[in-house]
């Protein structure tokens, strides 16, 4: 049987999501070796938003984590993470939710992203408020342009405004350089090292002035690897823990296991030449142009259409897939795959044996 196939899948109902821990746990291990110690890495919570994963890293020494929103943040809390960032700038009622979960877990320590003045002192008034203590970093744009301010005098000024806001502590910088995923290795090594050189003339001028920066976060899954050399960095990498087949289209010099799968049925036969997957839009990730799934078996199929809830495939083995017949595929995206799932199954042995709730794809757990 193949290391994907489930001996049980008659049980299990379609569309829905396998995950394999022995995959994660050596894609783990994998992401530890060329970080050189579990200290260097922050991984994003985004890519699988499982408590069951966040303890699998905390057995492995990995304790410090990357959120994008106060959910994922609260669950890590709540599965024991004791050094939690939010890298997604809190605004609006968010600043208070994020003064609340400071409060809620006092043995947890939250740090989040600014990159304008406006903000900086919102947070400070929301913290001065709620009688907590923000710790704060700069968002850098080191050329993604979607959030961040440019290294620079005012990326300087606003760092340094960090010391002199009440409730405010200034934690370090911040620098994810999600435009950098050339496939040529080389090309992309030449754009992290611009990305650092940016970073670093920034802590050096800093520095100079007798500011700290006690920390650097930078880098997604693509320069991870790359960046590392550098000390004081830790890096974001997150889709490496499941691994998708877009990722390894982009990095394909880097080594890990898929360890999310799709399962999915045949519900129709509607014309020759064609199957109906019961995998729809609301089962895969779709803002990734087509193929968003890789499937297992069905390598020569291509998609004719894609809807809310089917996937047509066109195929010359048609027939060999009758209604019912079982298929898996790799998703194009995990992280956003992961989030369109209420449940995925952990799969032990071929044997798909407990349900996990995706507990962080809510926008709001309690807080």
């Amino acid at each position: 049987m193949s290391w994907y196939a489930i001996a049980n899948a008659s049980e299990i109902a379609s569309p829905t999501l396998l995950i394999y821990p022995d995959r994660v746990e050596e894609n783990l291990k994998r992401m530890i070796r060329f970080a050189g110690d579990p200290s260097r890495l922050r991984p994003h919570v985004k890519t699988h938003k499982l408590p069951q994963i966040i303890a699998m890293k905390r057995q492995l020494g990995i304790d410090k984590f990357k959120t994008s929103t106060i959910a994922e943040a609260e669950m890590t809390a709540e599965a024991g993470g004791r050094d939690v960032l939010l890298a997604y700038q809190p605004v609006g009622p968010n600043a208070q939710r994020f003064a609340r979960l400071i409060t809620a877990f006092p043995e947890t320590q939250f740090s989040t992203l600014v990159d304008n003045p406006t903000t900086l002192a919102e947070l400070s008034s929301v913290a001065i408020s709620a009688g907590v203590e923000m710790t704060v970093l700069v968002d850098l744009n080191v050329g993604m342009n979607r959030t961040g301010i440019a290294p620079g005098a005012a990326a300087v000024s606003l760092y340094e405004s960090l010391h002199h806001r009440r409730g405010i502590i200034a934690g370090g910088l911040h620098a994810y350089d999600g435009h950098l995923h050339d496939p040529d290795r080389s090309l992309r090594a030449l754009g992290a090292e611009e990305v650092w050189r940016k970073v670093n003339a920034m802590v050096e001028e800093l520095r100079a002035r007798g500011i700290d920066v006690p920390r650097i976060v930078a880098g997604g899954t693509p320069t991870s690897p790359l960046l590392i050399r550098h000390d004081h960095i830790e890096v974001g990498a997150g889709t490496t823990v499941l691994w998708d087949f877009g990722q390894s289209e982009t990095t394909p010099d880097l080594d890990f296991l898929n360890a999310a799968v799709l399962l999915a049925r045949v519900v129709s036969c509607p014309a020759e030449g064609r199957i109906c997957l019961d995998l729809g839009h609301k089962a895969v990730a779709s803002e990734m142009p087509q193929p968003r799934v890789r499937w297992f078996t069905l390598e020569d199929a291509e998609i004719e259409t894609h809807s809310e809830e089917h996937m047509v495939l066109r195929t010359d083995r048609a027939a060999e897939y009758p209604v019912g017949t079982v298929v898996y595929g790799i998703p194009r995206h995990v992280c956003p795959t992961v989030a369109l799932q209420s449940e995925v199954w952990c799969v032990r042995d071929s044997v798909a044996t407990q349900r996990w709730p995706v507990v962080a794809r809510t926008r709001c757990i309690t807080i």
